[in-house]
């Protein structure tokens, strides 16, 4: 009966418009009353615990990385250099939309980031030159997605963090889903393109490709340093994150000069204002968690899926349905802090490698930013394309398509997630 009435009133908060992070506190404190003798400061101290974990300082620190880019103007290069790749293709700017986030995830692991900074450039961009709105916005959104999934990624750095999983091992299984996705999109984008005959841009001489692949090199260099830094063990994730501001800074001051004091206030403000509202998130979740954990609801679900479940497939097929549908409505990582503690010992009892759960959380999760109530990469790219967000959705789920095709592929071909991390580095499983 408890359990009936805070899911009454999770609905009922979240139907009204009450902010996700919110209504997860508020259906915490909630479920804590109803614990006879539970003093009135547990919730708050275990709020406060839930972010005193050195890998949650990788969150901010990720968001500076991929804010400086931005007011670098290190994403402006990155698009350069990816029009000079594909520009010549039919529907040349759209596909280096895509190449461009794909670029960008392997800098910040922030998809928000991603659609911010390239959406404000590409989206009026591709406007002007005849693409439709809806084309615009999708593809934009759609391919910010991949920022999560190409290492690094901040919820895998999460999911890490709550599973004890090697992160290296995570960051390696997500460039071939990544990649796959970032292919798949292009592909999409060519059959649409020489349907609605998008334009193209004059094929770019070796010249201009090798003096724009210079330009970027420095940029480029952040992910290879980061992503092997990592998994050979010279630094955790949240050094890497570290890392990642600083090397961007430095780049962005001193090589390529775009970036100044005077920046610094608004980046730091923008950082903290998305960074605050992630880690309220998290800290209401976990408060929630320990609820959860107190009514046991692990074991329940362990029982629940032992009888009634008998098939790993059939379990990873619930898996994803679950998580599309929290991803409606609850960003990644409190997401994972509230249900991966509860289904990591279900998959272990089907002998799922927890990377490949890792992996597939994730991905599924990633959905969520471009599904409506709580999309923020939809929302963000309609607001910058001035479309409707029912109008952007639409436009989106060609994309969406796409990326569930590669998770599918992902969970009944492990290999896909496997390949990689097996192959550079076996002792990680």
């Amino acid at each position: 009966m408890i359990g009936i009435t805070l899911l009454g009133i999770f609905i009922v908060l979240l139907v009204i418009g009450i902010p996700i992070a919110f209504v997860i506190a508020i259906v915490a404190l909630a479920g804590f009353l109803t614990i006879p003798y539970t003093p009135e400061a547990l919730l708050p101290i275990k709020m406060i615990n839930g972010l005193d974990s050195f890998v949650l300082l990788s969150v901010p620190l990720f968001i500076l990385a991929a804010n400086l880019m931005n007011s670098g103007q290190i994403s402006k290069k990155l698009i350069d250099f990816s029009l000079t790749m594909v520009g010549h293709i039919r529907g040349g700017l759209a596909h280096a939309n895509i190449i461009v986030s794909m670029l960008f995830a392997g800098i910040s692991g922030a998809s928000q980031a991603d659609t911010a900074g390239v959406g404000k450039i590409l989206i009026p961009s591709m406007k002007k030159q005849g693409y439709s709105t809806g084309t615009a916005v999708g593809v934009t959104a759609a391919s910010s997605t991949i920022g999560v999934i190409i290492p690094p990624s901040i919820p895998m750095i999460i999911f890490a963090g709550l599973t004890n999983v090697s992160v290296g091992a995570l960051f390696l299984a997500g460039i071939i889903p990544g990649v796959a996705i970032g292919l798949g999109m292009m592909l999409l984008i060519y059959i649409m393109a020489k349907k609605n005959n998008y334009p193209t841009y004059e094929r770019a001489s070796f010249k201009k490709f090798f003096k724009q692949l210079l330009d970027v090199f420095p940029a480029l260099l952040t992910p290879v340093i980061l992503i092997g830094g990592v998994v050979s063990g010279v630094f955790t994730a949240t050094e890497a994150a570290a890392f990642a501001s600083i090397y961007t800074i430095l780049i962005a001051m001193f090589y390529y000069k775009t970036l100044k004091l005077k920046d610094f206030p608004q980046v730091l403000k923008d950082t903290l204002m998305l960074s605050s509202l992630s880690l309220f998130a998290l800290a209401a979740a976990n408060g929630l968690g320990e609820l959860l954990s107190y009514y046991q609801l692990s074991a329940w679900t362990e029982q629940f899926f032992s009888n009634n479940i008998h098939s790993k497939w059939l379990f990873l097929l619930i898996i994803i349905a679950f998580f599309l549908f929290v991803g409606t409505f609850m960003d990644a990582i409190p997401a994972m802090i509230l249900f991966i503690p509860v289904l990591l010992p279900v998959a272990e009892t089907f002998s799922i490698d927890p990377v490949l759960l890792g992996l597939v959380t994730v991905m599924t999760l990633a959905v969520g930013l471009v599904t409506p109530p709580y999309g923020l990469c939809l929302l963000l790219a309609a607001k910058i394309g001035k479309l409707p967000i029912e109008r952007s959705f639409r436009a989106v789920i060609p994309y969406i398509a796409v990326v569930l095709v590669v998770l599918l592929a992902v969970a009944f071909i492990p290999g896909v997630a496997t390949h990689i991390p097996q192959l550079l580095n076996p002792d990680m499983f």
